[in-house]
């Protein structure tokens, strides 16, 4: 199967993650089968806790056959700054793991010390790459915490603005298992444009399984589309302001998003996704039929 270039590596397999929460022994086997799929260019590396590498490196070693390589990830470090050298080690020294990202959220604070936390963080990471735990090409993403309502606070974006001195990556939340977990689209929309302000790619993570914005007909929950947040993207790069990006998270149909995506072209595509680097999914098989079914990946054969 052919992938659009403007899609390759676009879902991370986050199926351990809620609402998902399928167990190691059954996302381990299905991840091997999406990558061995015909769409499997589409796939990024398989997320996973720092809690579950022990876990998940007991899964690996279990499996049969030598012919696998090492099982790409990308580890979601849940302690803290001060986890994260622990997290890397567990990931990069039992040579059956490809460290392919980490992902650490920023502690927010009511006193003014985000930009503080934001500099633990960066020196965490200089340590262990100091230390050679981690290559300085494995990227790094940083999740700062959300915002809400109104535009994005000073602090928040001197956080930003110390992540960007580091080179390092952002995560921005766009959903979860209550229906306030999830942004609205002004928030989002102000998150991007902080990201590209100052040239910081970034992913997301939660509430992204589908394309396109919808209503869950289970919980009535808002849901971002991943297409939307690709497009949006896009129409920020080519100077749209806050209220059109506010409209194109928020579109709904299929044919309009489609439109701006032939518009934009394969050029105008990959320009987005250097900076839209991917979105975790508890679910890849959901994003790949939506693809399908908007004409934008091929029929499952």
């Amino acid at each position: 199967m052919s992938i659009p270039v403007a899609l390759a590596g676009l879902v991370d397999d986050a199926a351990v993650f809620p609402p998902g929460n399928l167990p190691l022994d059954q996302a381990l086997p299905a991840h091997r089968q999406h990558r061995a799929a015909g769409y499997a260019d589409l796939v990024g590396p398989f997320v996973v806790a720092d809690v579950r590498l022990p876990d998940l490196l007991e899964e690996v070693g279990d499996e049969t056959g030598d012919d696998r390589g090492r099982l790409p990830v990308s580890v979601v470090v849940t302690g803290g700054a001060g986890a994260l050298e622990g997290a890397v080690r567990w990931a990069t020294r039992s040579g059956l793991l490809d460290l392919r990202g980490v992902e650490i959220a920023l502690r927010g604070s009511d006193t003014g010390e985000l930009v503080h936390n934001a500099r633990r963080v960066l020196t965490a990471v200089d340590a262990v790459v100091a230390a050679g735990e981690l290559d300085d090409e494995v990227p790094v993403y940083v999740e700062p915490p959300r915002f809400r309502a109104g535009q994005p606070p000073h602090d928040w974006l001197a956080a930003l603005d110390e992540i960007a001195s580091a080179d390092l990556r952002l995560k921005f939340r766009t959903g979860g298992v209550d229906a306030d977990a999830f942004p609205s689209a002004a928030e989002l929309a102000a998150s991007i444009d902080a990201a590209l302000d100052r040239e910081l790619p970034f992913k997301c993570t939660a509430g992204l399984h589908n394309a396109l914005r919808h209503t869950a007909a289970d919980s009535g929950f808002e849901h971002h589309g991943f297409l939307n947040v690709l497009l949006a993207t896009r129409a920020a790069l080519d100077g749209a302001a806050a209220d059109q990006l506010v409209a194109v998270l928020e579109e709904r149909e299929g044919a309009a998003l489609l439109s701006r995506w032939h518009e934009a072209g394969e050029t105008g595509l990959g320009s987005a996704r250097r900076w839209f680097r991917s979105f975790g999914s508890c679910s890849v098989d959901e994003p790949v039929e939506d693809l399908v079914d908007l004409g934008l990946l091929p029929q499952l054969g």
